[in-house]
This record gives structure tokens, C-alpha cells and sequence, in this order.
């Protein structure tokens, strides 16, 4: 299994490589060796790295046994954007990276359209394991992993986080309330403000949801300038 510094990179790397593509067509050459150490955010990403090796196998529920791959997360150790989604989907546990397949491709769409890239922001799920057949993840298994998540946050110290979806909504604020209810306000978590918007995937299903969606990420883009105002336009 890769180590989780080099999962990371061979993430961004597939991302540059696809962007790049897209710009220039097939034939690219690069004419600088280092182009995979310039992937990396700012931040230092070593106490995050080193936090994911050491549960990178983790075996404390019965996900273990049926994963492919463990889904740390990823994306910069020190973004001051943070995104929570429920659990990896096939994709996901086939390549270990959270968002990779056609939900996550909407998702780059979308925090583009408000002037953010992936590689900015850190991205990572309730679950780190995928739940057989993508079910919903059960109780037992969230609380058994959600510490991963919270010492994920600690560490990175993200000014916002963004809920995707119900479950992840509903497990970090400790509700019961519809996702209907939640994304519309601003709530706290660890000290911090958390905006709630809809799951990629749920989009995909259901593209009415599109609108509302871009409602939230507008407001979430207010919330980033007026908190943090780091970023141009």
C-alpha cells in the first residue's frame, strides 16, 4: 500500500496531469523535474501525514475486512477550507482519494465556480472505510471513526467546513434535523462556523437540488472573504 504522502501526491499529480491535458492536448513535455513537489500546498504536511500512517491501517470495525484502500483524505494540510462527506464510494476505495469519480468531478465544478481548486482545501469523509454496496454508513461504524475525523481537524485547523450531505451533517452537529433545516443557517462546530449544502452524488440523482446548492457555496464564498479574505475577486 502507498504511503499516505505519496497517495496524496499521486492524487494532485493525476489532477495536474488531467488539467494540463485538457489545456495543451496529449503531447506535453515538462521541462522542470520537480513538478511533483510543486503540487504541494504551503502548509506543512508532516504531522498530518504522519497522523494518517499511523491508522492507515486500521482495523477497530468490520469495514476493514471488505475496503480495497483506507480514504484518509486529501488536498493542503493547512487550508482554511475543509469539506466532510459521508464514506468512500467504489472509486474511492479502489484508488484511496476521497471524490474521485463522477460526484467528485461536480464537486472540482463547483469549488471552481466559487474560485476555489481542490488542491486548496482539504477534503475527507465521516467513514474512511467503504460501506458494502455504498449503503449508509451504520452508527456503530461512525462512532468508531469519527475520532479520525476530529483529530483530522485539529490538525488542520480549517477556518470553515463544509457538511456534505445529511449523514455528514447530522453526525457532526449531533442532529436529527433534514438536510432542508440545516443548510439553512450557519452553525458551529470545534469553534468554527460549518455550512451545510447538499452531496455531490445526491445532485448527480437529483439535478433540481443544483440551484439551492449554488445558493449555499455563494454564501459560503461570503462567509470565506469576510472570516479569511485571502483570496482575489
Amino acid at each position: 500500500m502507498p504511503s499516505c504522502e505519496t497517495q496524496t501526491m499521486l492524487g494532485q499529480a493525476r489532477r495536474y496531469f488531467t488539467q494540463m491535458a485538457e489545456l495543451f492536448g496529449s503531447d506535453l513535455i515538462l521541462t522542470e523535474p520537480d513538478v511533483l513537489s510543486r503540487l504541494n500546498g504551503s502548509g506543512d504536511p508532516q504531522a498530518l501525514s504522519a497522523f494518517c500512517e499511523s491508522i492507515r491501517t486500521c482495523r477497530k470495525c468490520h469495514l476493514a475486512k471488505s475496503r480495497t484502500r483506507f480514504v484518509f483524505g486529501t488536498g493542503n494540510p493547512r487550508a482554511r477550507l475543509m469539506l466532510v462527506g459521508e464514506a468512500p464510494g467504489e472509486e474511492e476505495d479502489l484508488r484511496g482519494e476521497p471524490f474521485v469519480g463522477k460526484a467528485g468531478q461536480l464537486l472540482d465544478k463547483i469549488l471552481g465556480a466559487i474560485g476555489f481548486s481542490r488542491d486548496e482545501v482539504f477534503i475527507a469523509n465521516i467513514l474512511k472505510c467503504r460501506p458494502p454496496k455504498n449503503r449508509d454508513p451504520e452508527q456503530e461504524e461512525i462512532q468508531t471513526c469519527l475520532p479520525h475525523l476530529e483529530k483530522q481537524i485539529a490538525l488542520i485547523q480549517p477556518d470553515i467546513i463544509v457538511a456534505l450531505g445529511r449523514i455528514a451533517a447530522q453526525t457532526l452537529l449531533g442532529s436529527t434535523d433534514p438536510l432542508t433545516e440545516l443548510r439553512s443557517r450557519v452553525h458551529r462546530y470545534a469553534e468554527r462556523p460549518l455550512l451545510v449544502t447538499y452531496h455531490p452524488a445526491a445532485l448527480l440523482r437529483n439535478p433540481e437540488w443544483k440551484r439551492p446548492t449554488w445558493e449555499d457555496v455563494q454564501k459560503l464564498r461570503k462567509l470565506y472573504d469576510e472570516l479569511v479574505g485571502d483570496k482575489p475577486g
